[in-house]
């Protein structure tokens, strides 16, 4: 598919797993209604953004009665789902508990094909703003991860994965023609780094780039930034959302990225004899 139909569902979260589960069928079902081929879910959709209520509402992969959920709603509405993010529970070889920051990506017929584990843990310490560490009970996944699906090849990373560029650009170079960053950035560093930095993933990589967050809920601890939205491959901001509750659907032509790739061959005049990303 060139022309696609993207649902950006900005949630806002709240402290019981079935009121957002609810809140996140409601959301798909209307992005169905309206022509979504896609919905995608924010980061820690199912629990507030707090180290806590990780291991509070963490599931395992093969258990998981949120995914079995999402999965079962992707088959009846036909419509592709990424599940933001949810705290997995893993049993290592060692007999150690693990937990990770995990996105997971259905196809319209509810099955399940590919899922990142957040790759780089979100430590923050601003003096007298925020302070928080995910490192205190999330442990760090290790794969990069490009969905080969009928929409296109679609590369998936979470929320601090965006600040690494060297992340976005193996993912474009295996393929990836949308970047998606399910995603919490905080009312610190939202204003300023959020969309400048989907933007210059965007504009690095000559793809779509697309960041879809919580919406801002002042009765939690940790206050998510909002403003979901979706970049198009010359860097423009084609859709974006304030910090409340919304569901943004916007088209897309992925005919785009040849067009501004032959208009402005970045891509083409990298200087792979000089440098090169090793993966």
């Amino acid at each position: 598919m060139k022309k696609l139909k993207i649902a950006l569902c900005q949630m806002k979260v709240v402290d019981d797993k079935e009121e957002n589960l609810k809140k996140a069928g409601l959301m798909i079902t209307d992005s169905k209604n309206k022509g979504a081929d896609i919905a995608i879910l924010p980061e820690m959709f199912i629990c507030p953004y707090e180290n806590e209520k990780f291991i509070e509402y963490h599931e395992s992969q093969d258990n998981s009665p949120t995914l079995k959920s999402i999965s079962k709603i992707a088959k009846d509405l036909n419509i592709h789902i990424l599940a933001g993010s949810i705290p997995e529970m893993l049993i290592d070889k060692n007999g150690d508990k693990k937990i990770y920051n995990s996105s997971f990506f259905f196809d319209n017929y509810g099955k399940p094909l590919g899922f990142h584990r957040k790759l780089h843990l979100f430590d923050i310490d601003i003096k007298d703003k925020i302070h928080f560490k995910e490192s205190d009970t999330l442990s760090a996944g290790n794969e990069i991860t490009v969905v080969d699906s009928k929409l296109g090849k679609i590369g998936i990373a979470i929320c601090f994965d965006i600040r690494f560029p060297e992340l976005s650009t193996v993912m474009t170079l295996k393929g990836a023609e949308i970047l998606i960053f399910p995603g919490a950035f905080n009312l610190t560093t939202g204003p300023l780094h959020w969309k400048l930095l989907l933007q210059a993933r965007a504009i690095d990589n000559q793809v779509f780039t697309i960041g879809v967050s919580q919406a801002l809920n002042k009765n939690q601890t940790y206050h998510a930034y909002g403003h979901s939205l979706i970049v198009n491959p010359f860097g423009k901001i084609i859709t974006e959302a304030n910090s409340e509750e919304k569901l943004l659907i916007t088209e897309i032509d992925l005919n785009e990225i040849s067009m501004v790739r032959e208009e402005l061959p970045v891509i083409k005049n990298k200087r792979n004899d000089l440098y090169q990303l090793k993966y």
